[in-house]
């Protein structure tokens, strides 16, 4: 092993002590545990089944998690999807996706689901150690949505996509502009999703509120920054009672939203 590869090894131990593998081939499960002994000398539980490592991924809140992407017992995209809209400490922790499967629709299909990574068997120590640091030293901006959940699938490392980029946000005039867009298109739709599907609509709106906030602040935007304030105080302040309606939470987001700038026809919002 190079000089180089072991700098970034001991930069990475501290980030992957606690390690839970969801396989239920126990060869695989045990190859891949023990590199991440080898690697980080990480405590490892394995889970064979989904709803075992769920139940685990709340007793150890692992620092990161490998899934298998489909087989009888695991389905890897359903059990990313579950953890992320989870109340689980380590819901926001790096999924790496471990498939042989790795078409076109199986790598979409995981980053849609909120995973991070995408490994391809069989895979080699040098192939782990890019998808480790990847997530642990190279981290994404967190996306808390009600459609979607997870990291900003606008980077997806799949190794196997090269294409352009095709949406409006990926050259903004400036990253806040890129920021504050997106947190309004997920600040929209979660105000219309707020009877739907309350707890998740609410925790999206509290964190694109503090997203615009920041933004405000960092854009010396007043009017910006005092309307995420009063957004987030009043959703906040309304998690003692009655989770709020649309009619009650339109008053604090029109404001913001005067701020969206709609895309050209045929591009896909955030």
């Amino acid at each position: 092993m190079f000089s180089g590869e072991k700098q970034t090894i001991q930069r990475m131990q501290p980030l992957l002590q606690r390690v839970l593998i969801c396989d239920p081939s126990p060869h695989s499960a045990r190859y891949l545990n023990e590199l991440m002994r080898d690697i980080s000398r990480a405590q490892v539980w394995i889970a064979p089944t989904n709803e075992r490592a769920i139940r685990q991924a709340g007793i150890c809140e692992p620092q990161i998690i490998f899934v298998e992407y489909k087989s009888e017992a695991v389905n890897g995209l359903a059990f990313t999807r579950e953890l992320r809209r989870s109340t689980l400490g380590c819901r926001q922790a790096p999924v790496i996706m471990v498939t042989s499967e790795a078409t076109a629709v199986a790598i979409l299909g995981a980053r849609d689901a909120g995973v991070h990574e995408f490994l391809r068997k069989p895979f080699s120590l040098k192939d782990l150690l890019r998808r480790l640091e990847a997530v642990t030293l190279r981290s994404r901006d967190w996306v808390e949505g009600v459609g979607y959940v997870g990291p900003d699938r606008r980077r997806f490392n799949s190794g196997d996509y090269s294409g352009p980029l095709k949406r409006g946000a990926d050259n903004p005039e400036s990253p806040d502009h890129g920021k504050l867009q997106q947190a309004l298109k997920i600040l929209r739709a979660a105000t219309a999703a707020i009877e739907r599907d309350p707890q998740q609509a609410v925790r999206a709106i509290l964190a694109q509120a503090q997203i615009i906030e920041k933004v405000g602040q960092a854009t010396a935007d007043l009017p910006l920054h005092t309307a995420a304030t009063k957004l987030y105080r009043h959703v906040q302040w309304s998690q003692g009672g009655a989770t709020p309606t649309t009619e009650q939470l339109t008053p604090f987001v029109i404001p913001l939203l005067e701020y969206l700038k709609e895309e050209p026809a045929g591009q896909k919002a955030a």
